[in-house]
């Protein structure tokens, strides 16, 4: 899974990254090899099934803090956008070629209107972060419908004389984009066109399949950045009222306690919706006024609003469940003892099989059964996971 961070210049958006991909306990053995510059581990956060099961664990890959796991997931921090980035304007061939590979998307705006259009500095309140979120979107619609209807009459006659489906013929071209077919007939079926032969489509036609599929392979969750500046309340007001969903954030407020949180000034943990200095610590009257400010926008909005954003994106977007592999189902160990060692995020109605698949091919391909541990009884192959279940895997065929 991979989770695109998208925005203009200026808005906080590397703030964001930056804050995002430094939790304050270190991890080992990080699953993603290779991390580039503009590559970074953030964290899914979720209630850890630890203390359910009365166990003190020990991640390999992740990391649980007070019965909370975070679950590393890739954060990929995409190129600035600006209006006509899908003609190339700007870094805009740059943006679409990191954008493609996200399967969900992170998008910043300056709630606090103290950017333009193009993200130079204006006076706050003077920006319109309403039209960011607008043009970004139009941006992506018009980015497929030049992928999509790029000989267009050639893939709607194909379609209609070789007997293909058009989903076919549309995965094909979209494959490099992480789209599904499934996904693609769904979007179809949504823009009520399913009943109209692709030679009658219009221009307008394929405009509105585009938006529909952007909507549902590319969804966006909207983190309202600079919600802490006092411009930023009627931005917000507006936008809410608009019908927009959004996130009200501080990114530089989160990278403040993540950093405290390092130094052992304060007790934080990402996405809590408060603060503890720790007693022993004398704070400066500058740093208790930073630190004051911070708790009063929590106190607002429930949290800094970085760590929220990731969860809506894992968990309500691509609608995630977490899933705990154990190899002794009594035990709740791995082959080393260790005890609830990892966890998969797969996708809500994803199987027992499709947990294997996703451990080790050799694992899926001798798969036998598999043990829910809570309940001790072997469940099938296509037995549907829930959020938290903890299962072993029986296989004939060891992992290489």
């Amino acid at each position: 899974m991979i989770i695109g961070l998208i925005g203009k210049a200026n808005v906080g958006k590397s703030t964001f990254f930056n804050a995002a991909t430094d939790l304050a306990v270190p991890v080992a053995n990080y699953p993603f090899t290779t991390i580039e510059p503009n590559v970074g581990v953030a964290y899914a956060r979720t209630k850890c099934v630890c203390r359910e099961f009365g166990v003190q664990d020990n991640p390999v890959h992740s990391v649980c803090i007070d019965g909370n796991r975070f679950i590393p997931v890739k954060l990929v921090d995409v190129a600035g956008l600006v209006p006509g980035a899908h003609a190339g304007k700007g870094l805009g061939n740059k943006f679409l070629d990191d954008a493609r590979q996200a399967d969900v998307l992170i998008h910043v705006i300056d709630a606090s209107g103290s950017t333009d259009n193009n993200g130079r500095p204006v006076r706050a309140g003077t920006g319109d972060p309403a039209f960011d979120i607008q043009f970004v979107e139009e941006e992506f619609d018009l980015w497929l419908e030049s992928i999509i209807g790029r000989d267009w009459s050639k893939t709607a006659r194909e379609a209609e004389s070789q007997g293909q489906k058009l989903e076919q013929l549309l995965a094909k071209r979209l494959s490099g984009l992480a789209i599904s077919e499934q996904t693609i007939t769904n979007a179809v079926q949504a823009s009520g066109l399913a009943s109209k032969k692709p030679v009658a489509w219009t221009q307008n036609d394929i405009l509105l399949f585009c938006k529909v599929l952007r909507k549902r392979a590319k969804p966006f969750v909207i983190a309202a950045n600079k919600a802490d500046l006092p411009s930023a309340d009627d931005n917000i007001k507006k936008m809410k009222a608009g019908g927009l969903e959004l996130v009200p954030c501080a990114s530089e407020a989160e990278a403040l306690l993540r950093k405290a949180s390092k130094k052992g000034i304060l007790h934080y943990l990402p996405g809590d919706a408060s603060f503890d200095v720790k007693p022993e610590m004398i704070l400066t009257a500058q740093q208790l006024k930073a630190l004051d400010i911070v708790k009063m926008f929590m106190q607002k909005y429930g949290s800094t609003g970085v760590q929220e954003a990731i969860n809506i994106a894992c968990f309500k977007l691509l609608r995630m469940v977490a899933v705990y592999p154990v190899e002794d189902e009594f035990k709740l160990t791995d082959k080393k003892g260790n005890i609830l060692p990892d966890v998969w995020l797969l996708p809500e109605g994803s199987t027992a099989k499709n947990l294997a698949e996703a451990i080790h091919a050799d694992l899926a391909k001798g798969f036998l059964y598999a043990v829910d541990a809570r309940t001790k009884q072997r469940i099938a192959a296509n037995h549907q996971l829930k959020n938290g279940d903890v299962i072993k895997i029986a296989s004939a065929t060891s992992r290489g």
